[in-house]
């Protein structure tokens, strides 16, 4: 990784950190809704992200019956911020 893509994903990471200071609470978990707007992704992309184990997340009742959600944790949200995706799982 050259200086320049280092200093771009700093200061990219900076504008996170910034914009999760600014809700003046940091949540224990989000869900994929969450995630997508802080990434600036679609929900669909972060659930596939879970389904392929791309980032570490768990699934989570929901309040809708017997349905669950993913749920991400702050430490993995930052890791993804920080480091990017996890390596893909072959044979999935």
């Amino acid at each position: 990784m050259n200086e320049q893509e280092l200093l771009r994903r700093f200061d990219r990471l900076e504008e996170m950190v910034n914009s999760l200071l600014q809700q003046n609470h940091v949540q224990k978990f989000y869900s994929t809704a969450d995630v997508a707007k802080i990434l600036s992704k679609a929900e669909f992309t972060v659930r596939e992200w879970c389904r392929h184990q791309r980032i570490r997340a768990e699934k989570r009742p929901c309040g809708r019956g017997n349905s669950k959600e993913w749920m991400i944790s702050h430490d993995e949200l930052e890791r993804v911020q920080a480091e990017g995706l996890l390596a893909p799982k072959y044979g999935l």
